[in-house]
């Protein structure tokens, strides 16, 4: 398993336009922390994320943001995934 950083920024007025996606957003956040993909996460600083992913490739987290509703629904405009390297 390999480690993957997530940088990725939300649209304009992401808090009102969220709402009706919200209980599915965080459910599939939940689903992904269960089964070990998602490590960790922080609340968003004005419009940008950044999240650490644990997965067998880069293809894999990529295929479970594409899969959140907030990435159908324009909730989140980009979305970047680099390997995490650590330096020590």
């Amino acid at each position: 398993m390999a480690r993957f950083v997530l940088w990725g920024t939300y649209c304009p007025n992401a808090v009102e336009k969220r709402t009706p996606f919200r209980d599915d957003h965080l459910s599939g956040l939940q689903r992904q922390k269960d089964s070990g993909l998602l490590v960790t996460l922080g609340p968003p600083k004005a419009a940008a994320m950044c999240w650490i992913y644990e997965a067998d490739s880069q293809s894999q987290v990529e295929a479970a943001l594409h899969a959140d509703v907030y990435w159908r629904e324009g909730i989140w405009t980009e979305l970047k995934v680099y390997p995490w390297i650590e330096a020590f």
